[in-house]
């Protein structure tokens, strides 16, 4: 599905024709026929076709400002001459040469895409380490993926260098603390803000070169690393700026003139904010981010820079929105959500007070962030589904005996194209013994069903409630109770029963002063659900459910919490 319009009932209607013709031979985003690793793909023609072809374009707006981060602002002419100086400093005076690996350990500070663009620009490999991992946790990664250098901030840097790594640490914003022995203070590099920005020759990177390795979450286990190539990357870029153009061209509403501008709230070590960064390049645009998540610093920053664009998971979107003044929030046009479901009356609530458009996405770090998409008018119209596939991307949903369902039946999803992920880091066993590629085909684990061309994603595969014989998939129950008035957030989790083997179980965080009404809660799951799947037991909170660091709620500590009072 999603490469021939006439296999797909979904590109007979809305977006569908516009995207079709842009990606027909001749088309502003045209698919050709490659082989990537073996496999037969559809890929886009124009370029850029690697991440440091990406960074060689920003030459064409030295004016403009490139990140906003509390006041501190950086151009673009600067940030391309910290880029190229960095590359100079990795290969030289590190000794690093393509294949090697740079780990990144810091908050979303402006150093963040230097460092990355800079590894870019060399043929290094990027490895962005989870900001909020324990000391043990950042050393076992860099261990794991054979990182030679680790840029910090003054919190990684003193984890790793306690955990004893033994592997060279450069420390930015240090501030005048002594450091400690084996590292190298940012500003003793020698990097410059004036210079010409051209890097030193050497062996470009191609497409299907390895660009970062993206350790997944770990809420089931240990992490895995994803190896994503410039082809995965740059894909998924092209991708939304696809969607972006067809959608700008099927509702007639063309972006504000001038400098666009993004609140980045996902953490750039996560896949959707590594996106977020590259998608900002792409057209030139301006990055907004902050040290840690602040709802008040947010609007601020979004009202004083005119941010055209917000990037984050529902939650902290939720939060923006939450009180906020209309003048604060005004300047936005579209509203990006990911990492989590979302709830269909979220998006509702961002057309109705901002008049701006919602867009969602799915995709998992294997598929290099979204390979479905669902923007704009379709979005309002149909906000319980992720959208359609990707140009390029297949899919395939197959049920435990291994055939392929019908339409609208349930079943794992498995992708392939080409911003799938080659596999996983020194994870044979993974990708083999486990079964999570298949002949270029990504098992994501994930149920869902297409129905009419639309693809609607209904739980994880781990995450199904199986009571008294009946599947109840967390997801529906969740957007079920999201339409509750004064709902918040709610985690759906099972919980054991000595006859039906699983009960439902709802965790709910309530806006302040609203109604806690279990039977309206149980209501509403009837409704929209069924009987079979209303909450035995519901459970009200004043505080924000544990999530991890990219927006997934932590049912395991919530499930071992109920199963201790239930």
């Amino acid at each position: 599905m999603g490469d021939t319009p006439g296999d797909d009932p979904a590109a007979t209607t809305g977006l569908g024709p516009v995207i079709a013709g842009l990606t027909a031979p001749g088309g502003e985003f045209e698919l050709v026929d490659a082989d990537v690793r073996g496999v037969p793909m559809r890929v886009y023609r124009r370029g850029p076709h690697t991440l440091a072809e990406l960074w060689a374009t920003t030459a064409a707006w030295p004016e403009r400002t490139f990140t906003v981060h509390h006041g501190e602002r950086l151009g673009y002419a600067e940030h391309r001459s910290l880029v190229a100086d960095l590359a100079g400093v990795l290969t030289g005076r590190f000794g690093l040469g393509p294949g090697d690996r740079v780990a990144i350990a810091m908050r979303n500070l402006p150093e963040w895409p230097v460092v990355f663009f800079a590894a870019q620009v060399a043929g290094l490999v990027v490895v962005p380490l989870n900001a909020w991992w324990s000391a043990p946790e950042l050393a076992w990664a860099v261990a794991d993926s054979g990182a030679r250098v680790v840029v910090a901030d003054p919190e990684r840097c003193a984890a790793l260098c306690g955990a004893g790594t033994g592997v060279p640490v450069v420390r930015v914003r240090g501030g005048g603390a002594p450091a400690p022995a084996a590292v190298t203070e940012w500003d003793d590099l020698g990097l410059r803000t004036d210079g010409p920005g051209d890097p030193a020759a050497g062996t470009a990177p191609g497409p299907d070169d390895d660009a970062t390795i993206l350790y997944t979450s770990g809420t089931t286990g240990r992490p895995k690393g994803a190896v994503g190539t410039h082809r995965n990357h740059v894909t998924n870029l092209l991708n939304v700026a696809l969607q972006a153009r067809a959608t700008a061209l099927g509702t007639g509403v063309e972006p504000p003139p001038g400098q666009q501008g993004t609140l980045l709230m996902y953490p750039m070590f996560h896949i959707a904010g590594i996106n977020g960064l590259v998608g900002a390049v792409l057209g030139g645009a301006k990055l907004a981010t902050l040290h840690r998540w602040d709802p008040m610093a947010a609007r601020a920053v979004v009202r004083e820079e005119r941010l055209t664009r917000s990037n984050g998971v529902p939650s902290t979107t939720a939060e923006l929105l939450e009180g906020a003044d209309p003048a604060d929030l005004a300047s936005l046009r579209t509203v990006g959500m990911g990492g989590a479901p979302v709830p269909p009356g979220l998006v509702a609530r961002i057309g109705r007070e901002l008049g701006a458009g919602a867009a969602n996405g799915y995709g998992l770090t294997e598929t290099t962030s979204a390979i479905c998409a669902n923007t704009g008018p379709e979005y309002r119209a149909r906000p319980d589904s992720v959208g359609r596939p990707a140009p390029g991307a297949e899919l395939r949903v197959v049920g435990e005996d291994g055939r392929e369902r019908r339409d609208g039946e349930v079943g794992e999803l498995w992708f392939r194209g080409p911003n799938v992920v080659r596999g996983y880091w020194n994870r044979p066993d993974a990708d083999a013994d486990a079964g999570a590629f298949v002949d270029g085909w990504f098992r994501t684990g994930d149920l869902g069903h297409v129905t009419d061309g639309w693809v609607y994603v209904v739980d994880r595969l781990k995450d199904v409630v199986l009571r008294g014989g009946e599947n109840v998939y967390c997801a529906q129950v969740e957007a079920a109770i999201h339409e509750v008035d004064g709902v918040l957030e709610v985690a759906v989790l099972g919980v054991g029963h000595p006859r039906l083997g699983e009960e439902v179980a709802a965790l709910v965080r309530a806006r302040p002063g609203a109604p806690r009404d279990d039977d309206a809660v149980r209501a509403a799951v009837v409704a929209r659900v069924g009987r079979f799947a209303a909450p035995a037991h519901v459970r009200w909170t004043d505080e924000p459910l544990p999530r991890t660091a990219t927006g997934k709620i932590r049912k395991r500590e919530l499930r071992e919490g109920f199963g201790a009072t239930t």
